[in-house]
């Protein structure tokens, strides 16, 4: 029966987790327009924050309590999941069109990222991320954010002429205020304690299997926590918006590693514990790198990732699910390095 209540509080947490980031986008974006802010920045910013927020809330309730296999893998299964389910199922739909812009900025700036991560945990400070470490990834995402501004704006003079009187009616289309203030901290709140569900009933459920937190993490966790990302870019990929199904997986992506990762990392050097990494997770990580050069390969030899190549990518997936379930369930290894 405990089982039961974990798998089913397990289930709620997730839903939680994806309800309590829309309607935190929702009410966020209504604040957004009334002060005038431009739909492209808010798409850049308060959405895409959003669909990372279920990952951000089980990330930082796990550091918190110092739970850093489930902080850790739950970025990068995650980041996994996103790299070759979302953009492997999307391009299996629609060819997916890859911009030069994405592939002289995102791509690479994703591949250096999951680079330097690995490199630190498995070179220099190995098996831990340390509080310097969560402090670059921290800065980095601010830059981040300042770019990506400053690209809307000058791409928004280009593109986008509006006039006062339409951005006065768009205005007015907006619900009341306290509606979207209430939707703030209702998404606030559905986040946060669908994280807590999630943290605490994955790591039960893997208690009573036998099985390592980072598998819970890597596997069911990064799958529920990447609904939004997955259900984003089908939508967008069946309605022929390929910039918004590639650049939502990778943004997502860029902001698992800097603000999620980073903040997980500065959270447990704050508390005076490096965020441990355990020789599995190295290997995943790696993995997690693999597959982002191998994107930037699809994309950089012919400027799409067509269907032949989504079915790659979703393949892999399935191998790496077979991977993780053999060397940790029917034949453990115990990695050591």
């Amino acid at each position: 029966m405990t089982l039961f209540l974990n798998i089913l509080f397990l289930i709620i947490g997730m839903i939680l987790l994806v309800v309590g980031a829309d309607i935190f986008v929702d009410g966020s974006s209504s604040v957004a327009r009334r002060l005038k802010i431009s739909a492209l920045i808010i798409g850049l910013t308060i959405v895409s924050i959003g669909t990372s927020l279920p990952e951000l809330s089980v990330s930082f309730v796990a550091a918190l309590n110092h739970k850093a296999d489930m902080s850790v893998g739950n970025v990068i299964g995650s980041n996994i999941f996103n790299t070759l389910v979302v953009l492997g199922m999307s391009a299996l739909l629609v060819p997916i069109a890859v911009k030069k812009s994405m592939l002289k900025f995102e791509l690479p700036l994703l591949i250096v990222i999951t680079a330097l991560v690995f490199i630190v945990s498995w070179l220099i400070t190995p098996k831990q991320i340390g509080l310097w470490v969560g402090i670059i990834l921290l800065v980095l995402f601010v830059g981040f954010i300042t770019l990506q501004i400053v690209f809307a704006k000058k791409e928004q003079k280009k593109q986008l002429k509006q006039n006062d009187d339409i951005e006065e009616k768009d205005t007015k289309k907006e619900g009341p205020l306290w509606k979207a203030i209430i939707f703030i901290i209702g998404g606030i709140a559905a986040i946060w304690f669908g994280g807590e569900c999630v943290t605490s009933t994955a790591s039960y459920i893997a208690k009573f299997f036998g099985m390592s937190e980072a598998l819970v993490a890597l596997t069911i966790v990064a799958v529920g926590t990447s609904l939004p990302e997955l259900v984003t870019s089908i939508v967008a990929a069946k309605k022929g918006e390929n910039d918004i199904a590639l650049g939502n997986a990778v943004g997502s992506n860029i902001f698992n590693i800097l603000l999620i990762l980073g903040l997980s990392a500065t959270i447990s050097g704050s508390l005076g514990n490096s965020l441990s990494v355990s020789p599995s997770v190295i290997i995943d990580l790696g993995f997690g790198l693999f597959i982002c050069i191998l994107i930037f390969i699809f994309a950089l030899t012919s400027n799409k990732v067509n269907k032949i190549e989504g079915g790659i990518l979703v393949s892999l997936y399935i191998g790496y699910v077979a991977y993780l379930i053999i060397t940790q369930i029917v034949f453990p290894v115990n990695w050591s390095f």
